[in-house]
């Protein structure tokens, strides 16, 4: 029952996110307006991105401590850590060119390559006792994929959807050299291609007028 009303609730949270960020996406031109405006939309987003791929740990959590009353309390602080992250990247996110966007997907690709990164990822697989000690671990595990959500366009609905359905996998399968170094390469060389001929990604420069 948790599993299927944390679901439930990404998906809500989905259909919910893709209304409030329809016409918002500019690509690394796009605004994220009042702070009002841009945390409700983040916290949409974040929880139709991770709860997907938390809700086995939602789950799970429920089951150790006996009950319902603990899923809301531990998805809860999880989804705190995420608001937390939204604060720095409101804070950080100002229109750029195509070559500070693929220097930070450039930066992404390669920490998905990282110790740090895969300590991360190991942890969120892990840790299920605390949704905030949770959260944190998994926060680690997809700064990189955040950075590059951050740096293509925080209101784009097509790198949301790349991004979440990446942090999903990652929560949910093993650390393996095959799973994981083809996407961390993948994600280098769209970096590289963002540098070098931007306009061949599509909706990444802002249209013509």
């Amino acid at each position: 029952m948790v599993l299927g009303v944390t679901l439930g609730l990404a998906a809500a949270c989905w259909v919910a996110a893709v209304r409030l960020m329809r016409g918002m996406d500019m690509g690394v031109a796009s605004r994220t307006g009042s702070f009002g405006f841009f945390a409700a939309t983040w916290m949409t987003m974040m929880a139709a991105m991770m709860l997907p791929g938390a809700a086995p740990a939602v789950a799970r959590h429920a089951r150790m401590v006996g009950g319902l009353r603990g899923a809301p309390l531990f998805a809860g602080a999880y989804l705190t850590v995420w608001a937390l992250a939204g604060v720095v990247a409101y804070a950080l996110d100002r229109p750029h060119g195509s070559p500070a966007a693929g220097a930070v997907v450039i930066a992404a690709g390669v920490y998905e390559l990282t110790p740090v990164k895969r300590y991360f990822r190991r942890r969120c697989q892990e840790v299920a006792g605390s949704g905030l000690r949770f959260g944190l671990y998994c926060a680690g595990s997809s700064a990189g994929l955040m950075a590059m959500l951050v740096a293509l366009g925080v209101m784009s609905v097509l790198w949301m959807s790349s991004v979440a359905v990446l942090a999903s996998v990652q929560k949910l399968l093993p650390a393996r050299t095959a799973i994981d170094v083809p996407p961390a390469l993948a994600i280098v060389g769209l970096g590289l291609v963002i540098v070098v001929a931007p306009s061949l990604i599509p909706g990444l420069m802002p249209p013509m007028t």
